[in-house]
């Protein structure tokens, strides 16, 4: 199948009234998710967790999103985008409401276990539900405007967690059941019907996925990116340590970048960008993505440390959003929200597996040791675009 170039993109003005429901539904969600670097706390200073049992509960929550994913997708093919996105998001407001009421350990380990088989339950199907409204032209664009509209919220929900995490805790998790629900009426009220596409009733709809080759080498390539993105999140705070610069810093790294992809949203629509394929694009952002990380390592001040947030933060402008524009393009219709949940297991996988590369990275060959290695994996991913293009033709 042959992946369409992007050279009828549209402006963000152009797209369907359902992606702008969506995208403002999940930016008030987005709003309220400060909780989970609060989790760690609640688990030890309010219920006794020693740092072994925090560590291990909270991994069973990043492995327990795993399935939830898988069942997100199942579920928006076969129950509909609406209903799944209001089914998962009423799951995590449960889950959410139950972790503030707890009273013992084990309690909070049950509702954190809930947590992570509903966390991601909504993806699928609102990923599913862009594709379904927009032409395969009009996807980077719309897609684009979700993670803007994202990285926007995650500002202001940085902001809110440092204003009110000198409250209790358990108030926090209350918050962001409410805006779960409030997100969760939102979609149920404004979003079109449900609607099953044919050849939902077919048995091999349920596997088609796992034996579809170009899904399997979009995981693939996903993963590392995913991993690196998760490097990032988890790196950096450690890197600014080893630096002797203050931890505060990477809140306005993080801001830095949010308003990066902001902002670069403007360049998706130029001529020159607009006139590219795919694989073209994410070629260059992970050639920016290199630089960035590169910089990373051997960045010794702020103004190092946000020039290269800046430069990595453009690599990933390009990349975000072409993923999912591409497993869309080569999912079939009754089966697109499937194809968007095993593609979106890279991320569990990440979340999994990016704390020990991590750590093990900087133990053993320090700052520029880690940051090298994930440039070097990002050139390698930018030299293997024109043979991953040619196995998905």
């Amino acid at each position: 199948m042959t992946i369409a170039p992007e050279s009828r993109t549209s402006p963000w003005r152009g797209l369907p009234p359902t992606v702008w429901i969506l995208v403002a539904a999940r930016a008030v969600n987005r709003l309220g998710a400060f909780t989970l670097p609060f989790l760690g706390v609640v688990l030890t200073v309010e219920l006794g967790a020693t740092l072994a049992q925090t560590g291990l509960i909270l991994t069973v929550f990043g492995l327990a999103t795993i399935p939830s994913r898988i069942f997100g997708g199942h579920l928006a093919d076969q129950l509909g985008r609406r209903s799944t996105i209001v089914l998962g998001l009423t799951g995590c407001a449960l889950a959410q409401t139950w972790i503030a009421l707890s009273s013992s350990l084990w309690s909070a380990v049950l509702a954190v276990t809930l947590l992570g088989l509903v966390f991601e339950i909504y993806e699928p199907p609102s990923q599913a539900t862009i594709a379904d409204v927009t032409e395969p032209a009009d996807r980077p664009a719309a897609y684009g405007l979700l993670g803007s509209a994202m990285a926007a919220a995650a500002v202001v929900a940085g902001l809110l967690a440092a204003a009110l995490s000198h409250w209790n805790l358990r108030w926090l998790f209350a918050i962001d059941a409410i805006t779960c629900l409030a997100c969760a009426i939102l979609i149920g009220c404004a979003l079109p019907g449900d609607t099953r596409a044919a050849g939902n009733d077919d048995p091999t709809t349920r596997t088609a996925a796992w034996r579809d080759r170009r899904l399997l080498i979009l995981l693939l390539s996903g993963t590392v990116f995913a991993a690196m993105y998760m490097q990032l999140i988890l790196g950096l705070p450690l890197t600014l340590i080893e630096r002797n610069l203050p931890t505060s810093s990477i809140g306005i790294l993080l801001t830095v970048s949010a308003l990066t992809l902001i902002a670069g949203q403007r360049l998706l629509h130029t001529n020159r960008l607009r006139t590219l394929d795919d694989f073209t694009c994410m070629t260059i952002g992970y050639v920016l993505l290199a630089i960035g990380l590169f910089a990373n390592g051997h960045a010794d001040n702020l103004p190092a440390f946000l020039a290269a947030t800046v430069i990595w933060s453009l690599g990933d402008l390009l990349l975000l959003g072409r993923y999912y524009t591409i497993v869309s393009a080569i999912a079939p219709d009754h089966a697109r929200g499937r194809y968007l949940a095993v593609f979106g297991i890279s991320w569990g996988i990440a979340s999994t597996v990016a704390p020990l590369t991590v750590t093990q990275l900087l133990d053993t060959t320090g700052a520029a040791g880690l940051w090298t290695t994930a440039a070097l994996a990002a050139v390698v991913l930018a030299a293997l675009q024109p043979t991953i293009r040619r196995q998905l033709s």
